[in-house]
């Protein structure tokens, strides 16, 4: 026993994660808790209730006489965030999944004197605790368990931060979100919220008839959308693969199979850079439905907005990073054309000539690439004119088609997509096109695709020649449309930042100083 004690030791020292003075005290919290014969890392617990349901479900204590209830003994499980010492009686309050602290309250008489002195010495704000008792109201009028048993389930090391500042640094709570997530419960309401989200989208494209599917993440070719990949090694077949872009084109494939309607919820990758609304890996929903238009994508989307306005109970006057948008109203429609003069203020006369835009942009001191067709200098007018002003909901339809690669030409003008996209609160927040189904039309695209990337374009599509083959086995007259869910959830839980919708958020690699390596400082 005293030479595992001594290795115990040892490693300690020698550890570069534990090393502050609390910390290492808590660790000898922990070894005493072993040596009276108390695991402080329990493999099993059970409890009654959660506290809200605890809180729920004894609110009437208030109205006895006596203001207890002490005919049955109730199990409840939780962190330990507030401690205070009274002598011989102790409150705290724990807090579990649900985000209601619960007040409890222990004295010597009720644990025993022995344990009771134990727990004076060993017990620590962080620490996770099963405790039994009685609910009872105080003299101050709050629902309290009054304690009869406590045991550390779980003793903690680190030191939560400091009650009254909390965890305010964005930068350790992104990194930290475990630590975030204690510490700040509106952030566990959101992600809490963000399963609600997914949940009620699912529930909309299966009551509308969708089947839900899954596509390869690893794709021997990177498609479906123009961004450039994350690129992987597949050592047992020694060639490369690409994280998936988009899921486009294997949920085409299955339209072209006979399904009719069909949806995926999925992480997407794409090798870009970390900003306010962009992440390398991020959630989206696609959803395929054949004999069906864009026009009918816009009237689904519409609904889908409107059933989780309905569900999540939000005003439809939203407010949102200062702004309040209005989806009391039709969404509004308007041509990529139209945008451009309307809300840019682009002068009609100049639309036609790509010198006179190449020049407007310049003088407006925008950078311009070289060897831009067209519609790829609409694209940049409009990213810099026109999209931050579309604050209310606003589909902008009828897309050049130099920029549509995967869309379907218009019967009308074969200078347009059959294409829409819709923005909110100045960004993008959903794609949608009649599909291209003529197999010979979409291996031109692809093949001029190949021309831009050979011009230094290193987001361009590939050649798919498989799913070339598959259109021409028949792909019925299809709609398709992505919706990203990450902006979505920003959003209607009024964030400005997809960090704070992502669990565990892309960050830049810390540098470590040659203080903070010797020192073993914890990041």
């Amino acid at each position: 026993m005293v030479f595992a004690a001594n290795a115990r030791k040892k490693k300690r020292e020698n550890s570069l994660i534990f090393t502050n003075q609390l910390e290492l005290q808590r660790i000898e919290k922990a070894d005493a808790l072993r040596a009276i014969g108390k695991n402080p890392y329990r493999h099993y617990t059970v409890r009654d209730f959660n506290t809200a349901e605890f809180k729920k479900k004894f609110a009437y204590i208030n109205d006895l006489e006596d203001k207890k209830d002490d005919k049955e003994i109730f199990t409840l499980i939780g962190r330990i965030k507030f401690l205070r010492w009274m002598g011989k009686a102790v409150f705290a309050k724990i807090e579990d999944e649900s985000n209601e602290p619960l007040q409890i309250y222990f004295n010597k008489e009720g644990l025993g004197e022995e344990w009771f002195n134990h727990i004076k010495k060993l017990l620590d704000v962080g620490d996770i605790v099963q405790v039994s008792g009685y609910p009872f109201v105080t003299k101050t009028g709050e629902l309290s368990l009054h304690t009869t048993a406590l045991e550390i389930a779980t003793k903690s090391i680190t030191p939560l931060p400091e009650k009254f500042h909390g965890l305010q640094d964005k930068e350790l709570r992104y990194r930290q979100r475990y630590l975030d997530i204690i510490m700040n419960p509106e952030v566990k309401q959101t992600f809490k919220t963000t399963s609600q989200i997914i949940s009620i989208v699912r529930r909309f494209f299966e009551n509308h008839g969708f089947l839900e599917v899954e596509t390869p993440m690893i794709h021997p070719i990177p498609g479906g959308a123009n961004a450039k990949p994350f690129i992987t090694f597949h050592n047992a077949l020694g060639v490369e693969r690409y994280l998936r872009i988009a899921p486009e084109l294997y949920l085409k494939r299955l339209i072209v199979g006979g399904f009719d309607a069909v949806f995926e919820i999925s992480r997407n990758f794409r090798n870009e850079g970390l900003d306010a609304t962009h992440n390398p890996e991020f959630t989206s929903i696609e959803f395929y439905w054949a004999h069906h238009n864009y026009k009918d994508l816009m009237d689904l989307t519409e609904k889908l907005f409107a059933v989780l306005f309905e569900k999540l109970e939000l005003p439809k006057q939203l407010p949102h990073d200062g702004s309040i948008i209005d989806f009391s109203k039709p969404f509004e429609k308007i041509s990529f054309k139209n945008a451009l003069i309307k809300i840019g203020g682009i002068d009609a006369l100049i639309l036609d000539d790509k010198k006179a835009i190449e020049n407007k942009l310049k003088r407006d001191g925008f950078d311009v690439k070289p060897n831009l067709n067209l519609g790829q200098l609409y694209a940049e007018l409009f990213d810099n004119y026109v999209e931050e002003k579309l604050i209310n909901p606003t589909f902008i339809v009828d897309y050049p088609i130099e920029i549509s690669p995967l869309s379907r030409k218009s019967d009308e003008n074969d200078k347009i997509a059959e294409r829409f996209e819709l923005f909110i609160a100045g960004h993008e927040f959903a794609n949608g096109f009649n599909e291209l189904n003529d197999p010979l039309d979409q291996y031109n695209r692809f093949a001029a695709q190949l021309e831009a990337k050979a011009a230094g374009d290193d987001e361009a599509h590939e050649m798919d020649e498989d799913y070339i083959k598959a259109l021409g086995y028949g792909f019925a007259p299809t709609a398709g449309e992505g919706l990203g869910i990450d902006r979505l959830v920003m959003l209607l839980t009024n964030q400005t930042s997809i960090r704070d919708v992502l669990l565990f958020p892309a960050m830049k690699q810390l540098k470590i100083t040659d203080k903070q390596e010797n020192e073993g400082d914890n990041i």
